[in-house]
Parts: structure tokens; C-alpha cells; sequence
């Protein structure tokens, strides 16, 4: 079996022919900087071959996808996990966490004042409007 299966039809047909049910394939997926600038810009999606189609006799992958069609559409497929790549179904990395024991976080004139402002200009609990319906 290849490593690598092209986004061709070509490439389609030589991957339906070579997997069988119960292989995993795997899609490299470019995520757009400009949506997801924390994201990595590439991540890996695995598939796995379950059944064959009744009706088309295509092998397909989670329940609607042909394997062709996840070739021609998701393109290059390939048969062992892409290294250096995280799933795309598992959690991004962490950017914050909890602080270390003993942190000390320091608060200057002005940060305390702008805290106190917005605690000042915040909304008064006895002039809410009730919650529910429109009625008053």
C-alpha cells in the first residue's frame, strides 16, 4: 500500500482499491490565520474506512463520505499519521493556566481605579428589569 494518495482521480481509484475496512486514513486540513490566529496552521483529521455502500458498493467513512470522494475532496490522503501534526479533534494548546503558588500579582493606582469605576458604573441590581416575558 502507498503512503501518500493524491487529490486525483487517478489517485481516488488506487486508494479505493488499496484499503480495506478498518483502515485509518489520515487528511492534513489548513486552518485560516485570519479566523484562528491561536490555531496551528496545519492540523491532521483521522478517517476510518467502516463499511462498503449497499447501493454504490464504495467503501465509505463515517457514515455519508466515499472513500474516493474524501480523496478527491480532502486530498492528499495518506496512510500513516502525519508527524509533527495535531488532531484536529483534540484541544489546542494552552495559552493560559493557573498561576504558580506564591504569585503575586501586582495592581497599579490606575488599574484600581478603572476597577472601582466599572464597579461604580455597573448595573444596579434593584433597576434590572425581571427576567421572563415581555410583561411588566
Amino acid at each position: 500500500m502507498k503512503e501518500i494518495y493524491e487529490r486525483s482521480k487517478r489517485g481516488a481509484k488506487q486508494l479505493e482499491r488499496d484499503v480495506r475496512i478498518g483502515t485509518v486514513l489520515y487528511t492534513v486540513v489548513d486552518v485560516a490565520q485570519n479566523y484562528a490566529p491561536w490555531e496551528d496552521a496545519q492540523l491532521y483529521s483521522r478517517c476510518v474506512v467502516t463499511f462498503r455502500s449497499r447501493v454504490t458498493g464504495n467503501l465509505m467513512i463515517s457514515g455519508s463520505m466515499s472513500v474516493i470522494g474524501l480523496a478527491l475532496r480532502e486530498g492528499p490522503v495518506y496512510t500513516e499519521k502525519p508527524k509533527g501534526l495535531r488532531n484536529l479533534a483534540k484541544p489546542g494548546r494552552q495559552v493560559s493556566g493557573p498561576l504558580p503558588d506564591g504569585y503575586e500579582g501586582v495592581l497599579d493606582e490606575a488599574e484600581l481605579k478603572g476597577l472601582e469605576k466599572r464597579v461604580r458604573n455597573g448595573s444596579d441590581p434593584r433597576k434590572r428589569r425581571r427576567l421572563g416575558g415581555w410583561r411588566v
